[in-house]
């Protein structure tokens, strides 16, 4: 099975670091955030990948090379001009069979071959890998009636469980045919183009461990998990 990892952002939520070095480079523990992913696709029967790469690219490629050292066959697909998260998927070759997609940045020990299994037994073109996030607002909310000044409500700092995004998908191929070559088209956007075509859209919910590490909460704590989960990560 063939993987594309989405490579090519400008992590501006944690710059300034990201000025200097690609998002997926930035270290957790003692090594790169992709090179923990990679070696979870390897330990899993990935043996193909493609990263889409755009911000320092280059870096990118001298360090991973030919994906040789991580039992893979590392190949590239470049962004000339920012395409988003769905747009660079239109210039990967070879994706002819059921594929996964990845955000580049993402810490999570999710068994990649269930949510595959799942995909498959849910008959889906895509699959969501989603996870259950709580959000609190640390102020009081006010409610009212829209285009009236009375109040109606006020909640004290109110909690909101969503389901979101992992950053990790299974993808059909036929997928492709919803993706516009050349032009801007982030997930969201092939989602619902997905859903208003009549698509089966699944979703794969994970309550293990997940860390955005785009996000610098997250990355502070992937950090100071790492080392006491180090085995877990890298089956070492």
């Amino acid at each position: 099975m063939k993987a594309v990892i989405l490579a090519g952002g400008k992590g501006t939520r944690l710059a300034p670091y990201t000025h200097i070095l690609p998002k997926p480079m930035m270290p957790v523990g003692d090594r790169a955030i992709l090179e923990v992913v990679l070696s979870q696709f390897s330990r899993a029967g990935i043996s193909e990948m493609t990263l889409a790469v755009g911000h320092l690219a280059s870096l990118m490629q001298t360090y991973f090379g030919d994906g040789s050292r991580y039992n893979l066959k590392i190949t590239y697909a470049f962004e000339e001009k920012p395409l988003g998260t769905a747009g660079p998927l239109a210039f990967v070759d070879g994706l002819t069979e059921t594929f996964l997609v990845a955000n580049g940045d993402i810490l999570t020990l999710l068994d990649i071959n269930r949510l595959i299994e799942f995909h498959r037994d849910q008959k889906a073109v895509c699959t969501i890998a989603s996870h259950q996030r709580t959000h609190t607002i640390n102020l009081g909310v006010i409610e009212h009636a829209a285009g009236s000044y009375k109040v109606s409500g006020y909640i004290e700092k109110p909690t909101r469980n969503y389901l979101v995004s992992m950053g990790m998908y299974v993808f059909e191929p036929r997928v492709l045919d919803y993706i516009p070559k050349g032009e801007y088209f982030d997930f969201p956007n092939l989602v619902n183009t997905l859903l208003a075509a009549n698509e089966m859209v699944a979703c794969f919910p994970y309550e293990g461990y997940w860390r955005d590490l785009g996000n610098q909460d997250d990355y502070l704590t992937a950090n100071e998990d790492f080392e006491s989960m180090r085995s877990q990560f890298l089956a070492e």
